[in-house]
């Protein structure tokens, strides 16, 4: 039986191998077949010209493309073509802005003389009663229905002209800041004296229609407003804003200063102390504007600065700097005994260094102490440093209950010109830093020297309608500035005193005076913008001074200091802004990389730049013109009653926010639209309106050349058959702001329900651009549709697809851009002609002639194919969830092919203003042991320990600043466990995005993916912007490549450039004027304290608590 056995057991040994050989040559067979997939090129090529031919023709019948450009070829004889001349538009432009802010500075300076007048032959009254219209009491009734003091009948009604809210143009009325007392005898006689400002308020208005807000900011603290509101206080009942903290007020009452805030750290400052010396700080930093420098230094028995990157430097305080000290301020802490002559020393070495240098102000300087007692001999170093001149003042803040220091720290301040206060309570802080501005507008004072001020940008969130501004205005024209002027006292028994009355004031819309450089005139690349002395933005189309934080649009941190380098960061050598910091008048030519479609589609553009100073005020204006298109301009000419009636036809619109007729001038013309107002102009109901009679022929000859499109495009809709399903709108846009839309489908049936809608604002005319489609089409070769999914807040599902293109005049050798023609369609329709076209079907294919797959199908599963612009993004997949996306984060090995290849080139954006998450660290107290004991005693700490703390500090102040509340948060917060919280910080970022280079028609390739090889195959679909991709679908390359996305990235910088970064200055023009010394300036006027009497029972009791409880 042995033998037996034997051969069975071989037998079955041979059979099993013979399976396993079968079953391993056949998978290797299997891979090699993949590996062997070969898609036919000339069947995509095929694809890709009949794809061409359908939907070209689908564009432009349903667009009319064909039948404006024969339109405008036939009026060619009648147009001319005009070269731009960019020196002397923006001479031009100039002019006007100039005009329109010195009517401005006219009616500050009425304000400012009526003021002062109306106080010199005003006596005060101490026992002065007067009723007056208190702001947050206007309209106010008790239980019995009688109006409350202070807060009468006061008719209030909505004004177009005022952003829609509700106000009174016949009278002012008075805020007052919760804290302030709105019946004190200084407050009663401030408002009765203003009164006088009034009538100036009304005969300003009329004068100058133009103007909104007029203004009167006391040296007390009532704000009087033209025209009178009602104001909303925050949802506690508080009204915070104290018009003395407005940058406008602050500005106008001082010169430029170079500030050192010396800050004791010592461990006497621990715990209030501690806490009420940073709330100083902050308030100091938050009266400091652009034009000033500061540094923070801390001592102990050593100096430190809050910040090592700025030793021994002054660095500019705008917004960024501002905010950084603020931070690094929070994270302060006490050890240590104090020494005070260190940090003297190094405060007066650093003043005097930047006045030897040229560096800061070069105007006043002053030094902040803030500190709980002075007990060395420190005359010594006034002696050595600042006597006999003094020209740095210093300012002194004793912090704390104690007073036994109060003496030295009151001579410091009084014997360098300065000023000392006492500041107790976190209530305490805001009126007494206020001093010091009072102090230093002295000789400004004294020289009754009225210097006009303008601000730098800033939003204005204090009326009750900010946050619908965000929504409804262009955010690059979102902001604004205000003209202030100082108002003085006159009266010859104060004047060494120099008393600073107050500051008068209106903000200026910076959309209004960017109106005065009308679009048209610009192109659709084109833009002008302004800048401050200092380089920064007060107007830019790419000026993003909001941020999206979750479902609330925010104010960025540094929103209103970017400088004008990091929106024209092409401008690498600085060129363009030191020469307009300068004041100069020229122009700049650059080659610029730029994109449209929120920072998606690239473009190289060749930008002529114009650039000139606005005389009487910091700032320049400058603009740009794109060469090509932009150069040119064309006028045409029709008749009026020929162009009205086509001006009437219910399809068309022109840009509302364009002023082609001044609306805002005659109240009665407020309620009009821009196209009401050109009719009632040119039909002669209106003739005083004031027109733009260039942009009125332009608009009238477009309408009449466009008017062919609306009875072309009902023909469409009313023969039959009718138009194709999914077939959704068509319009067309003109450079006189000119749209002509057609809806060839109802509401309920369109996909794009909101596209060329009123919320629509990327793809409409606005003030600040021309429509996206607009300048798509008019980068791209005119006749040829540009085919793009729009993927925007308007079109969330990437449900509709766009195709549009650029018509021309030619006169000579020169040709202009008339306009731009498209339509837009479900995007249904586009894959149904895709998909229709992308197969074969196996009856009717020739396959011997094909070498490889036959028929092929984009249907089938084998393969993958797509249908993708010029950028990168998907029109078509057989995933709709891929529509819209950029093609590298669908399928990152195709797209590092074509990118290796050349097809597709990256090209890098940069974004100076970018906002990045970083993550911060709570820092916890807990204690893993005892830990619930521990608290319950820490509550019961605070709680008595801080009563009898209120006993004894107990004022009116300090009720309404609830500071005892903001200390119980900060005292529980420290129980808290570790947390990260995710914050948006401002930083710079680099992102990329992508080109195809139109020059190469088709590729294929192979790609190795480990045990698989991908095959793909690119043809270009010829007169289009568009190429099909058809890509083996069996191969999973995802291991080997990662996707290629459009995420930007941060710019990271070590610690040393960091560092240069930060406290780098960038060529700026100083102002005019300085208001530094006088020589009859009354410096005896130093400050004071109050006594204060304390419980010593209150005092025992409460150490006896704290001891009980430790």
């Amino acid at each position: 039986m042995w033998p037996l056995r034997i051969d069975v057991s071989i037998m079955c040994h041979i059979r099993s191998s013979w399976v396993t050989f079968l079953m391993v040559y056949t998978g290797w067979l299997c891979m090699f077949t993949h590996a062997q997939m070969k898609i036919p090129p000339e069947t995509v090529q095929k694809w890709a010209i009949t794809i061409s031919e359908q939907i070209n023709a689908i564009a432009s019948k349903y667009s009319g493309a064909a039948l404006l450009q024969k339109k405008l070829k036939d009026v060619e004889s009648i147009i001319r073509i005009e070269d731009m001349d960019g020196a002397r538009l923006v001479l031009d432009f100039s002019e006007e802005i100039e005009r329109m802010l010195g009517s401005k500075m006219k009616s500050m300076k009425r304000l400012a003389d009526t003021a002062e007048d109306a106080d010199l032959y005003h006596e005060y009254n101490a026992s002065l009663q007067f009723d007056y219209f208190n702001s947050l009491l206007v309209n106010t009734m008790d239980e019995e229905g009688n109006f409350i003091d202070l807060g009468g009948e006061f008719p209030l009604e909505e004004n177009e002209h005022f952003n829609k809210l509700s106000v009174n143009t016949l009278m002012s009325d008075i805020q007052v800041p919760t804290n302030v007392y709105n019946k004190d005898p200084d407050i009663l006689n401030g408002v009765y004296m203003s009164e006088a400002l009034n009538d100036i308020f009304i005969s300003n208005f009329q004068k100058d229609p133009t103007l909104t807000w007029q203004y009167f900011g006391s040296s007390t603290g009532f704000f009087r407003l033209y025209p009178g509101i009602k104001w909303t206080p925050d949802p506690n009942g508080v009204v915070a804003f104290d018009c003395r903290n407005r940058n406008w007020y602050i500005q106008a009452a001082t010169s430029p200063k170079d500030i050192i805030i010396v800050v004791d750290v010592s461990g006497s400052m621990k715990g209030l102390k501690m806490t009420i010396a940073k709330h100083t700080i902050n308030t100091i930093l938050d009266t400091l504007g652009e034009n000033d420098f500061v540094n923070v230094i801390a001592y102990t028995d050593y100096v430190r600065y809050v910040e090592p990157c700025f030793k021994g430097t002054l660095v500019q305080a705008d917004l960024d700097n501002r905010e950084h000290f603020k931070l690094l301020v929070d994270e302060l802490h006490v050890k240590g005994e104090a020494k005070v002559k260190k940090a003297m020393k190094e405060s007066f070495r650093i003043l005097a260094d930047a006045r030897a240098n040229g560096q800061g102000s070069l105007c006043n300087q002053a030094i902040m102490l803030i500190t709980d007692g002075a007990m060395e001999d420190f005359q010594s170093v006034f002696e050595e440093f600042n006597w006999p001149d003094r020209k740095v003042r210093v300012f002194t803040y004793l912090i704390g209950r104690d007073m036994t220091f109060s003496e030295n720290v009151k001579w410091i301040a009084c014997n360098n010109k300065g000023y000392y206060t006492h500041v107790s309570t976190l209530a305490d802080v805001q009126e007494n830093v206020m001093e010091y501005l009072h102090v230093l507008s002295r000789p400004m004072v004294i020289n009754h020297d009225h210097d006009i001020i303008w601000t730098e940008a800033y939003m204005d969130s204090v009326l009750p309608n900010t946050k619908e501004l965000f929504k409804s205005k262009a955010h690059s024209l979102l902001l604004m500035t205000s003209v202030a002027m100082p108002v003085f006292s006159k009266k010859k028994e104060t004047l060494s005193h120099g008393i600073l009355l107050g500051v008068v004031g209106t903000d200026v819309p910076l959309l209004e005076v960017m109106k005065l450089a009308p679009r048209y005139k610009l192109g659709a690349h084109g833009y002008a913008f302004l800048i401050t002395n200092n380089g920064y933005i007060l107007a830019h189309p790419d000026l993003r001074p909001l941020y999206s934080d979750g479902k609330k649009l925010k104010p960025k941190p540094n929103y209103n200091s970017v400088d004008l380098s990091e929106a024209e960061w092409e401008d690498t050598e600085d060129i363009l802004r030191t020469s307009m910091v300068k004041g100069e008048t020229g122009t700049l030519a650059l080659d610029v990389r730029t994109a449209v479609d929120k920072g998606k589609r690239p473009l190289f553009l060749k930008n002529d730049y114009f650039y000139t100073t606005i005389n009487e005020t910091p700032f320049s204006f400058g603009m740009v013109l794109t060469r090509g298109h932009g150069q040119y301009m064309f006028f045409g000419n029709v008749s009026v009653e020929e162009g009205l009636h086509d001006l009437q036809q219910p399809d068309l619109s022109i840009a509302d926010e364009w002023t082609y007729c001044e609306t805002d001038i005659d109240p009665h013309h407020r309620k009009l639209t821009q196209l009401q107002a050109v009719i009632r102009y040119l039909t002669g109901k209106e003739p005083d309106l004031e027109c733009d009679e260039i942009l009125l022929q332009q608009v009238l000859f477009d309408a009449v050349v466009t008017a062919p499109l609306e009875a072309y495009w009902t023909a469409l809709m009313l023969n039959s058959p009718g138009v194709d399903e999914g077939m959704e709108s068509a319009f067309l846009g003109t450079r006189s702001g000119l749209m002509r839309v057609s809806r060839y489908a109802g509401s309920e049936k369109r996909v794009g329900k909101k596209f060329l809608t009123r919320v629509d604002k990327e793809n409409l005319f606005t003030v600040d651009h021309f429509p996206i489609w607009y300048r798509l089409a008019a980068e791209n070769k005119p006749g040829q549709f540009f085919f793009y999914v729009p993927h925007d807040d308007i079109n969330k599902g990437r449900n509709t697809f766009v195709a549009v293109t650029s018509v021309t005049v030619t006169e000579g050798k020169r040709t202009a851009i008339a306009g731009a023609i498209g339509m837009q369609a479900s995007l249904d329709l586009l894959e149904r002609v895709f998909f229709s076209i992308a197969k074969q079907v196996s009856l009717t294919s020739k396959c011997s002639d094909v070498d490889g797959i036959c028929p092929l199908s984009c249907e089938s599963v084998d393969v993958n194919c797509y249908l993708v612009d010029n950028n990168g993004f998907i029109l078509i997949s057989k995933d709709r969830g891929d529509v819209g996306k950029f093609f590298g984060e669908v399928d990152g090995s195709v797209m590092a092919q074509l990118l290796k290849s050349g097809l597709y080139k990256r090209v890098t954006l940069y974004d100076y203003q970018a906002m990045c998450k970083t993550v911060h660290h709570h820092t916890s107290g807990a204690r893993p042991l005892l830990s619930p004991f521990y608290g319950l005693l820490a509550i019961m700490k605070w709680f008595f320990s801080h009563f009898v703390m209120f006993l004894l500090e107990f004022n009116i102040c300090g009720l309404w600043h609830n500071d005892y509340v903001v200390d119980a948060k900060s005292g529980f917060h420290a129980t808290h466990k570790q947390k990260k919280v995710e914050l948006m910080q401002p930083c710079n970022t680099e992102y990329p995005s992508f080109l195809y280079d139109s020059s190469i028609r088709e590729t294929n390739s192979i790609i190795k993916c480990g045990r698989c090889q991908k095959m793909f195959v690119l043809q270009q679909v010829p007169n289009s912007n568009l190429v099909v991709l058809v890509i083996q679908a069996d191969c999973d390359c995802s291991r080997q490549y990662a996707p290629i996305t459009l995420m930007p990235k941060e710019v990271k910088y070590n610690s040393t450039v960091k560092c240069n970064r930060m406290k780098s200055q960038k060529i700026r023009r100083r102002p005019e004027s300085c208001h530094a010394y006088h020589p009859h300036e009354n410096a005896k006027d130093c400050g004071g304290a109050c006594s204060i009497a304390v419980s010593l029972t209150l005092y025992f009791i409460c150490l006896a608590i704290s001891l009980a409880l430790r």
